[in-house]
C-alpha cells in the first residue's frame, strides 16, 4: 500500500513539473511545449482519481481517530462513516489500478478491418455483408471514418470477403475485440421450411501501420497491374487499374480494384500491406499475442466462434465472457455494441489486474 500511495505521489509530482514547464515555455509552438502539453493531458484522469484517493485516505485517517472517543454518538458515526468511505477507497484504488496498467501501444491507432464469408454458403455472405453494415454504421456512431479499400461481392448482396480502413479516435482499441469468427443462426429468405441455418463469417482487426513503423524497399515488391473486373466478369473500366503487390521476402499479396485510379489503387494497397507485415512483426516478437489471435480467428469452421447472433431468439452472445444481450436489432445496427466492447475491456482489465497482483 505504501509503495502505491508513493507511485501516486509521484505521479502528481511529475503533473505538477510538467505544468510548471508549460507555464515557463515561451513558445507554445515548440515541440516542448507539445510534448508537454500531451504528457499532462494523460495523466490529467490519473491525477484525479489520486487526488481523490488520497483525500478518502486522509478522511479515514481522521475518522479513526474519533473511534478513541469516549463520546458513543460521535463513535457511533465514526463507524458509520467509515463503513461508506472504505467502500470509496476501494472503489477508488481499483479505478487507479486499471488507469495505471501498461496501454497497449497500437490503442490510438487506426484499423484495417477484414471479414470474410466462412461456412454457409450463400447465407454466410449476407450475413457478412451484415456484419460490414453493422461495422460502418457502429463507425458512423464513433464519428470514426469507414471506407471500404476493396470488397469481393456477388449478385445476390452477400460479399465474400471486404477490407475497410476505420480511422477516427481509438478505433484499434475498441474493434480489436471484434476478431474472430462470429456465427448467425436464423431462418434464411429463400428457406421455405422455416429451418433454421447456421452460418459463420471471420473477422480480423489488425493495427493499421504508420509509415514508419513498417520500411518496406521497393526493391523487395512485385507490382502488377490488371483489368479491374466486377460481378459476372463484367469490367468496371477498360484501363490496367487493378493493382495486385507482392512482398517478395514474406509472400504476403494485396490486390486493389475499388478504385478507376491506378494510383490510388496502388496506395491502398501498399497501406493495408504495411498494416500486414507490421503485424506480423509484432507476431514474430510477441509470439503469446499471436497464438491469442490465432486461437480467436480460427478457421472459420460454425464450432469455433467468438459471438453467436440468434435472430429467432433476437439475442447476442458474446462466449468469452458469457455475456448474452436480448437487444439484437440495436447491435446489429451498431448501437448497442459498446455495450458488448465495454464488458469486454472490463474483462481484460481485471485479467491484467489479476496477473500483475500474481
Amino acid at each position: 500500500m505504501i509503495n502505491f500511495e508513493k507511485k501516486l505521489h509521484d505521479i502528481l509530482n511529475k503533473a505538477a513539473d510538467l505544468k510548471q514547464k508549460i507555464e515557463n515555455c515561451v513558445d507554445f509552438s515548440s515541440d516542448e511545449y507539445t510534448k508537454a502539453a500531451k504528457e499532462l493531458s494523460e495523466l490529467d484522469e490519473v491525477c484525479k482519481e489520486a487526488n481523490n484517493y488520497l483525500k478518502i485516505k486522509d478522511d479515514i485517517s481522521g475518522l479513526e481517530e474519533l473511534l478513541h472517543s469516549d463520546d458513543v454518538e460521535l463513535k457511533n458515526m465514526a463507524e458509520q462513516e467509515l463503513q461508506i468511505l472504505q467502500k470509496e477507497i476501494s472503489d477508488a484504488e481499483l479505478r487507479l489500478k486499471i488507469l495505471l496498467l501498461p496501454k497497449d501501444s497500437d490503442s490510438e491507432k487506426n484499423a484495417i478491418l477484414e471479414i470474410r464469408a466462412g461456412t454457409g454458403g450463400d447465407e454466410a455472405g449476407l450475413f457478412a455483408a451484415d456484419l460490414l453494415k453493422m461495422y460502418e454504421l457502429y463507425s458512423n456512431i464513433k464519428g470514426w471514418k469507414f471506407e471500404v479499400l476493396y470488397i469481393n461481392e456477388n449478385g445476390i448482396g452477400s460479399i465474400k470477403e471486404a477490407s475497410i480502413n476505420i480511422s477516427g479516435k481509438g478505433v484499434f482499441a475498441r474493434l480489436k475485440y471484434e476478431s474472430g469468427v462470429h456465427r448467425v443462426q436464423r431462418v434464411p429468405e429463400t428457406e421455405a421450411s422455416s429451418r433454421i441455418h447456421t452460418s459463420a463469417a471471420t473477422v480480423a482487426v489488425l493495427p493499421e501501420a504508420e509509415d514508419f513503423d513498417v520500411n518496406i524497399d521497393e526493391k523487395d515488391l512485385i507490382i502488377d497491374t490488371y483489368r479491374a473486373s466486377g460481378a459476372g466478369g463484367q469490367h468496371v473500366n477498360k484501363t490496367d487499374s487493378a493493382v495486385r503487390i507482392t512482398h517478395v521476402p514474406t509472400g504476403v499479396v494485396v490486390a486493389m480494384q475499388d478504385e478507376r485510379s491506378q494510383h490510388k489503387n496502388k496506395a491502398k494497397a501498399l497501406k493495408v500491406l504495411r498494416t500486414k507485415l507490421y503485424e506480423a512483426q509484432k507476431h514474430k516478437s510477441e509470439s503469446d499475442r499471436a497464438e491469442s489471435r490465432r486461437s480467436q480467428i480460427g478457421s472459420g469452421d460454425r464450432s469455433e466462434r467468438i459471438r453467436t447472433y440468434n435472430f429467432p431468439q433476437g439475442r447476442v452472445t458474446d462466449h468469452r465472457i458469457n455475456l448474452t444481450l436480448y437487444k439484437i436489432d440495436k447491435i446489429i445496427t451498431g448501437i448497442a455494441l459498446d455495450e458488448i466492447v465495454d464488458k469486454l475491456i472490463e474483462a481484460e482489465q481485471l485479467e491484467k489486474l489479476s496477473m500483475n497482483e500474481m
